[in-house]
């Protein structure tokens, strides 16, 4: 009876140290306010997109290239104009950072880590410039985000995608290649 005591015992020390262990991985209420709060700002951004872009002429469905080119020129303008006062932190506030630093610092640890950071490296993107409301040029590469990080990552509308430019990661809009946001030092 004693020893099936001590079973107990130990089981329920077990599972509060393991309990407390993947407590600290995962994000309390206040960091999920946060993720919240962030794809709010990102859904909020793709929305005046596509409100501009319904202002806009249709193309028909014969549209050529160039017809096509000159839409998306067209909406890039315009998405500017809207934008001209954006700013760093519109998306990544400095609680989103540390939040989004956390997630992909509990993704990514020890040699997943550094195989990432030479990936990265590896990619020959290290001349796109790094501003709000630039353009990521078409001609850099278009390094694909790991799908085990965009699934712990905060979900983004269909127009916005991740990007990472060296060890910055970029919210960029996926048709006009727009810079809406970015946050330095994203991999801890």
């Amino acid at each position: 009876m004693k020893s099936v005591g001590k079973c107990c015992i130990l089981g329920l020390l077990v599972v509060v140290f393991v309990g407390n262990a993947n407590a600290q991985a995962l994000p309390g209420a206040a960091d999920v306010a946060v993720v919240t709060e962030f794809e709010q700002r990102v859904r909020d951004y793709a929305q005046q997109r596509e409100d501009i872009e319904e202002k806009m002429p249709t193309l028909s469905k014969e549209a050529t290239a160039a017809e096509i080119t000159a839409h998306k020129n067209a909406l890039l303008k315009k998405v500017l104009a809207a934008r001209k006062a954006a700013r760093k932190g519109a998306a990544f506030t400095p609680e989103a950072e540390r939040v989004i630093r956390l997630i992909i610092a509990t993704k990514y640890k020890g040699r997943d880590r550094a195989e990432l950071r030479r990936e990265l490296a590896a990619a020959e993107n290290a001349n796109v410039p790094v501003k709000v409301n630039g353009v990521y040029p078409e001609t850099a590469e278009l390094l694909e985000m790991p799908p085990s990080l965009l699934l712990v990552l905060p979900k983004l509308p269909k127009q916005v995608r991740y990007r990472f430019v060296g060890n910055n990661l970029l919210l960029v809009d996926r048709e006009n290649h727009l810079i809406v946001d970015y946050m330095t030092n994203a991999l801890p």
